[in-house]
């Protein structure tokens, strides 16, 4: 037996705690004996045999078998000559009598799909963000501006290198405001329909945009410009492709055997065995993977739902309670919690956002608290109830008021970001602007208005492509962004109210500092429903500085408007989403208003003002 693990390695294997797994399994180069070469090493405990072929053996599995490396389960062997650009796969004899060819499950690149071999690779690329990385580590997450502009990469602008991509998203990115951008899923996948959603090769970026260094180009590039990358992380399932990661060594090795708990109904994918040590070792390090060789500044978890309830989309009978009858998958929890211990251990200041659906609680609280440990958590509830409301013509929505004003019951129990995600635009669902109730011109206006309105109410903002220049048609992944809209001016109406929201955002802490903290939030007029109107306040960290919201959500202008205000004095119009520079109508559009010493709404001073139809004014004072 031939031992090319070192005992540490080998320890911390089994403990199910090397959290630099991709640096001892996988392929990776090496000097043994003074002969250049490749060490492959794969979990394959049930395995009766294992063999790397590859194009430098003519693929012939009898020249380079693997060999047990004690009792870890991991075989391993050296080849020598192998460098980088080597394509390889794993010939598997199977505890069930298969022989198969695998792709390396740390496999760091991947031929484009739909061919599956790994490559041997390594990375010579020089970072040039070592301020970006200092600057995140000493800042709470949490505390820092969160706008995110949402993007799948392969049809943004069509199929761009990864290179190309950077240039071009940055300087959109960046004239429209947002902080961050999110990409949908990176890691390799056989099916681009899935989006990236059911992933084959966890380590390895996939080839379609380019080589592991081309998207450390993309990060990088991003990072010198001002801009953080999030990424969509998906450890909830993975596919069935016998190539992959199903039935790995001839036994469930990463999912349950078991199909009421290893199988996924609605996905016809299989899900990841979280009890068993080594499985989540393999993601765990995955995530660090990512923010270490990739330097993303945040994981966006995929169907994290999913993962916490044993019945997640199953009748009875088809699940398995846990050991204390109850729906709750332990440890699928004890996995969350391990994960967001050990990134904010090593990786202090990124970001790990929960896609959670359900009443959950302290999805975004510390695990010393008694929470999941993630840093925010989609806001799903205010996506839905927002977007019902804004469905309905106004001349109902005074039945349907507490849609509106029901998530500020909650707003504060989480770390929250509202989204306005890919999965609202997709799938016959209709696009943001088709969504919205009325004729063209209400349309338009209710988009305005729904922008104006997410903007100030608190959270982080997640707007993915496409909604930003209010394209009428939902997104076709196999067409993208249609561009050709800003040809109309409602159309660069609403994209310049993004800008300026955005804008706005960045210079006015008032929007953002105080996110997280009921403090910095007040109902003016919560109970209108008669005239579909809501106003609140929203107050900076140091107090110096409020911004009023005031939303008409009825084409009906209301003159003579009264709302309360903490001071009298001028108020400027920061934002009127019914501006003709946003497409609207401008009706009683002002620069300023001011407010005397009437008390009302509970606030010392009020001013009168115009409320403009179908439109959201923000009036702000102080520094």
């Amino acid at each position: 037996m031939t031992l090319l693990l070192g005992d540490v390695d080998l320890h911390l294997l089994g403990e199910g705690r090397h959290r630099r797994l991709w640096e001892v399994l996988g392929a990776n180069l090496r000097v043994v004996g003074g002969v250049e070469g490749a060490v492959f090493a794969v979990w394959a405990p049930d395995a009766r045999a294992v063999r790397v072929v590859g194009d430098w053996n003519d693929w012939d599995g009898r020249v380079d078998p693997l060999s047990p490396q004690g009792v870890s389960g991991v075989w391993a062997c050296f080849a020598p000559g192998v460098g980088d650009g080597a394509h390889y796969k794993f010939e598997v004899e199977g505890a069930d009598g298969s022989l198969k060819l695998k792709a390396d499950p740390l496999a760091r690149r991947t031929e484009v799909p739909p061919s599956n071999a790994s490559i041997v690779t390594t990375s010579s690329y020089a970072w040039g963000d070592n301020d970006w990385i200092a600057t995140r580590a000493a800042t709470n997450p949490v505390q820092r501006p969160l706008r995110v502009y949402e993007v799948h990469a392969a049809s943004w602008r069509g199929l761009l290198g990864w290179r190309d991509l950077a240039h071009q998203l940055a300087d959109y990115v960046l004239d429209l405001g947002f902080t961050h951008i999110e990409l949908l899923p990176v890691a390799e996948h056989p099916f681009g329909g899935s989006w990236g959603y059911q992933v084959s090769g966890y380590y390895a970026p996939t080839a379609r945009f380019g080589s592991p260094d081309d998207l450390r180009y993309f990060v990088d590039h991003l990072h010198q410009r001002g801009l953080g990358v999030i990424i969509d992380w998906v450890p909830a399932h993975f596919p069935k492709d016998d190539w992959a990661l199903a039935r790995f060594d001839g036994t469930a090795l990463y999912e349950h055997a078991d199909p009421r708990q290893g199988e996924h109904p609605d996905w016809g994918t299989l899900v990841f065995n979280y009890g068993r040590t080594e499985v989540r070792n393999f993601l765990v390090a995955n995530a660090l993977y990512w923010i270490s060789e990739f330097h993303v500044d945040g994981l966006r978890v995929d169907a994290v739902a999913s993962m916490l309830y044993l019945d997640y989309s199953r009748e009875s009978g088809q699940w398995i309670p846990n050991q204390y009858g109850g729906r709750e998958n332990i440890d699928a929890i004890e996995f969350l919690r391990d994960l967001n211990t050990v990134v904010f251990a090593e990786h202090p200041g990124v970001l790990t956002v929960a896609e959670e659906s359900t009443s959950w609680p302290m999805v975004s609280r510390p695990v010393d608290h008694g929470g999941l440990g993630f840093s925010h958590k989609w806001n799903m509830g205010w996506m839905h109830d927002t977007l019902t409301y804004m469905g309905h013509d106004p001349v109902h929505r005074r039945w349907h008021h507490r849609e509106m004003t029901f998530g500020l019951l909650y707003a504060f129990t989480e770390n929250f970001v509202l989204p306005l995600s890919h999965d609202e635009v997709v799938h016959g669902k209709g696009s943001l602007l088709n969504k919205m109730a009325g004729d063209e011109w209400q349309k338009f206006a209710n988009l305005r208005a729904l922008f104006g309105w997410m903007w100030a109410y608190p959270g982080g903002k997640l707007l993915f492509m496409g909604g930003e220049i209010a394209q009428w048609g939902e997104w076709n992944p196999d067409a993208g962004v249609d561009w050709n809209a800003l040809a109309g001016e409602r159309h660069r109406g609403v994209q310049d109210l993004v800008r300026a929201v955005n804008r706005a955002a960045h210079d006015t802490p008032a929007l953002w500092e105080r996110d997280q903290d009921p403090g910095g939030f007040r109902w003016l007029e919560a109970d209108d429903a008669d005239h579909s109107t809501y106003a609140f306040l929203r107050w900076s960290a140091s107090g110096a500085q409020v911004v009023a919201c005031i939303a008409n959500l009825t084409p009906v202008p209301r003159d003579g408007y009264r709302v309360g205000l903490p001071f009298a004095g001028e108020w400027r119009v920061l934002l009127d989403t019914n501006a003709q520079y946003f497409g609207g109508t401008g009706y009683g559009g002002v620069a300023s208003v001011s407010a005397d010493d009437q008390p009302f709404q509970g606030q010392p001073a009020s001013a009168i003002v115009t409320l403009p139809p179908l439109g959201v004014l923000w009036l702000v004072a102080g520094t």
